[in-house]
């Protein structure tokens, strides 16, 4: 059974994930600018890319809540 395209995401650290985030948008850009001049075949790829920035921005939001959650509970436990 192959492994979702969201659990290969989560399973990246927050650098591989800013990085491929990175190329995510560059390619989105150039099929934007595909689009705009009329040289753009596939449409469909770019509302995958748009879906797959919003995945990223989720799990990278994710990392987030969970690295302050982390540190204020780690701050809340040494208070004890």
């Amino acid at each position: 059974m192959a492994r979702s395209k969201y659990q290969d995401l989560r399973d990246m650290d927050v650098n591989e994930l800013e990085t491929r985030l990175t190329e995510v948008k560059q390619e989105l850009f150039n099929l934007r600018f595909q689009h705009v001049t009329g040289q753009l075949d596939n449409f469909a790829r770019l509302g995958q890319l748009r879906k797959d920035v919003a995945r990223m921005n989720t799990i990278l939001r994710q990392h987030e809540i969970e690295a302050f959650e982390a540190a204020a509970g780690a701050e809340g436990a040494s208070r004890g």
